[in-house]
């Protein structure tokens, strides 16, 4: 992340720091929609894109190879709810989740900026008639821009500092 951002400029005039706000809700409602289309939609229900279409570009891609090595990289975004979401995905085995996003760190440059924002995703699952929950935590790495329709994710990346699993009791 760069550290010329519009809020670090008290210099600016107060319509473009106000846009800058505006800006930094419309991209952290992004976040949040991204996490609103995982956990809206469990129990077999893999109608995430009613949400992630409203928050990736078109073109958009994904590296999520933290996650599961190079086929994951540098995907397009509708190809992971597959990975995802399919028969054999990653998250086939898992009975309920939920995705908690941070506040985004933004750094803006006119109709494009790069987000980066913490993440906890908590996860369910039975193996074998045993109960386990996973926990991850990282950050996702975002670049956007802004279009007619508002700001999009162009390109995302997941990285991850830790992910752990312990049985239910």
């Amino acid at each position: 992340m760069t550290d010329n951002t519009t809020h670090t400029r008290p210099d600016l005039p107060f319509e473009q720091r106000l846009q800058y706000l505006a800006d930094r809700v419309e991209i952290q409602d992004l976040m949040v929609r991204y996490a609103l289309g995982q956990d809206l939609h469990q129990a077999g229900d893999n109608g995430v894109l009613e949400q992630w279409d409203t928050v990736f570009a078109p073109e958009a891609t994904v590296d999520y190879s933290a996650a599961g090595g190079p086929p994951l990289k540098d995907i397009h975004y509708r190809a992971l709810v597959d990975v995802m979401r399919g028969s054999d995905g990653s998250m086939s085995g898992l009975l309920k989740w939920q995705h908690f996003q941070g506040v985004s760190a933004v750094d803006m440059d006119g109709d494009t900026a790069v987000a980066r924002t913490q993440h906890l995703h908590t996860h369910k699952g039975g193996t074998d008639g045993q109960g386990w929950n996973l926990i991850e935590t990282g950050f996702f790495v975002d670049r956007l821009v802004r279009r007619p329709e508002g700001w999009r994710i162009v390109h995302r990346t997941l990285e991850i500092i830790w992910m752990d699993s312990f049985p239910t009791v």
